[in-house]
């Protein structure tokens, strides 16, 4: 049976080489772990705008009456207007 054995050199370099694997496993681990964390603050803050486009959607739903609502209202102060003016007319005649 033959056995390879290694140098004091070759050894260090083994460990080193080693360790930085460890080190790059540990890094990547740590990276893996935040991006994670913040892709679901992201997906949360997603659902969160999400729902409140969907209840600014339902507040301005009824938005195409307004344009009918603001005539009817300039309607309701045009009569308000012209009764005004009938009871100062009235209320003058009365004074005179």
């Amino acid at each position: 049976m033959y056995v390879l054995g290694l140098t004091s050199t070759q050894e260090s370099l083994w460990w080193v080489t080693l360790g930085l694997g460890l080190i790059v496993l540990v890094a990547v681990a740590a990276f893996l772990t935040t991006l994670v964390m913040l892709v679901r603050t992201i997906e949360k803050r997603v659902d969160l705008i999400r729902s409140t486009l969907d209840q600014a959607a339902k507040n301005t739903s009824d938005t195409a009456l307004i344009a009918e609502t603001a005539d009817r209202v300039d309607a309701v102060l045009f009569e308000g207007l012209e009764h005004h003016l009938f009871l100062g007319r009235v209320l003058d005649k009365v004074r005179s």
